[in-house]
């Protein structure tokens, strides 16, 4: 059984006149944050603002790089080449680790978002490129990635730490894959069944997958999505059960 565990949420996904997500709530729940850098979401103001929101509350900044797809928030898969997402993540990167200097901190972990990162959990070439594109920027940076990926074992590879991360509200399949968005089974919507499952995974470390079978899952950082109908509940919710079962809530000591 863990005694401590980090809780981390997409956050800074606003751009321009539309606003997503809850982040100022949300941010009093969560220990790491991932701060969109402009591709998928994002833009220079919000990932400044959103980085002194954590500053002051002493959550972790991760850089959160994305496909280059605004219209699909960087969902949708694309054929690109390694050297394309080498170049792509550190690019983003880049842009948030000079913001957060600027503003006096210091950037923690970086993780990829939607289609990148699943596209990175299956494809060995593409999350060595990435891990590499984020060792060569910074070799303190923790890598977050999908328990039991490609992206978890090309990151240890190159020689960063890295975090297995898990999902409080998203659905599993039996190979440790997350259920596409496109089933609609993918999302958990019940505050109670998503404590449920992340207990399950920190203190068990088993997850039931959608095929009615347990599979083993390391559980270092759990996501709560920002930008989720019920963020704010299952942030609260799952931050109390936590703590109450005798876990401590903290970002992972880079």
């Amino acid at each position: 059984m863990r005694s401590v565990v980090d809780m981390n949420s997409d956050m800074g996904e606003s751009f321009g006149a539309y606003t997503i997500g809850n982040d100022s709530d949300i941010m009093a729940y969560i220990s790491s944050a991932n701060v969109a850098c402009g591709f998928h979401a994002g833009d220079p103001k919000t990932m400044r603002e959103t980085v002194k929101h954590a500053l002051e509350l002493g959550v972790g900044i991760g850089a959160h790089p994305g496909l280059q797809d605004l219209i699909g928030f960087g969902r949708r898969p694309m054929e690109i080449t390694p050297e394309e997402g080498y170049d792509l993540v550190l690019y983003q990167i880049g842009a948030l680790l000079g913001i957060t200097k600027a503003e006096g901190g210091t950037l923690h972990h970086v993780k990829p978002h939607g289609a990148l990162y699943n596209m990175a959990a299956k494809n060995k070439e593409l999350a060595t490129a990435i891990a590499k594109a984020v060792y060569r920027l910074d070799s303190t940076l923790v890598l977050y990635g999908l328990a039991g990926s490609a992206l978890i074992d090309a990151g240890k590879e190159v020689g960063l730490q890295t975090a297995s991360e898990v999902f409080a509200d998203r659905t599993y399949q039996a190979d440790g894959s997350l259920t596409s968005r496109r089933s609609p089974d993918a999302l958990i919507h019940d505050p109670e069944q998503a404590s449920k499952q992340v207990l399950r995974m920190i203190n068990e470390g088993k997850v039931m997958t959608q095929q009615g079978e347990d599979i083993d899952i390391a559980a270092d950082t759990i996501c709560i999505h920002g930008d989720g109908a019920h963020a704010l509940a299952f942030a609260k919710d799952i931050h109390e059960k936590i703590t109450a079962s005798g876990i401590t809530v903290q970002r992972i000591e880079a």
